[in-house]
């Protein structure tokens, strides 16, 4: 009985080890924003009301797995206290899916490829205003992209900013600026 215990719990720990070191040697998921490859801002659309622009901002799977983008969501940070002539709303989607909800759909990065995601954000004017003379007044948009990303090991929460300057959306909508 005592050799059978010494046997039942030898198999266990060889089993425990073998497992181990599958998983150590198992490569994980890499998966990178690569910021600096970004694309310029686009104006999308734009109407009396309202403008919309984006870029596409890639992601990339160094790892030797598949890693998985469970959520994505843009969140601009303009407060009221600092301009409050544009209602700015944000919506990440993979590029090429576009959606008309802002649900992003999970999506799969396979191993050493890249997965391009369009970084939007909807600008429309407050107050009574024509988009063109709310964005005459606007000031920096900055950002912040958080995402979650799923492989191997747990769930990491994950978040960069991109930062829509005054002087791109200017351009990009036939604005000029003004001095306030």
């Amino acid at each position: 009985m005592l050799i059978a215990s010494i046997v039942a719990i030898g198999i266990l720990l060889v089993a425990f080890v073998v497992f181990r070191l599958f998983f150590s040697l198992e490569k994980n998921s890499k998966v990178l924003v690569r910021l600096e490859k970004r694309t310029p801002f686009m104006l999308e659309a734009m109407t009396d009301t309202d403008a919309v622009l984006s870029c596409s901002v890639p992601f990339e799977n160094l790892g030797g797995q598949y890693g998985t983008l469970v959520d994505c969501v843009v969140r601009p940070q303009l407060p009221f206290e600092q301009y409050d002539g544009i209602d700015a709303r944000g919506k990440a989607e993979v590029e090429g899916k576009p959606r008309g909800d802002d649900y992003f759909e999970a999506t799969l990065v396979e191993a050493h490829n890249t997965l391009s995601v369009l970084v939007k954000v909807r600008l429309a004017a407050r107050k009574g205003m024509d988009i063109r003379t709310a964005l005459s007044h606007m000031v920096d948009l900055p950002l912040d992209v958080i995402y979650t990303e799923l492989s191997r090991n747990p769930w990491q929460l994950k978040k960069f900013r991109v930062v829509l300057t005054a002087e791109e959306i200017a351009a990009l909508t036939g604005v000029t600026l003004v001095d306030d």
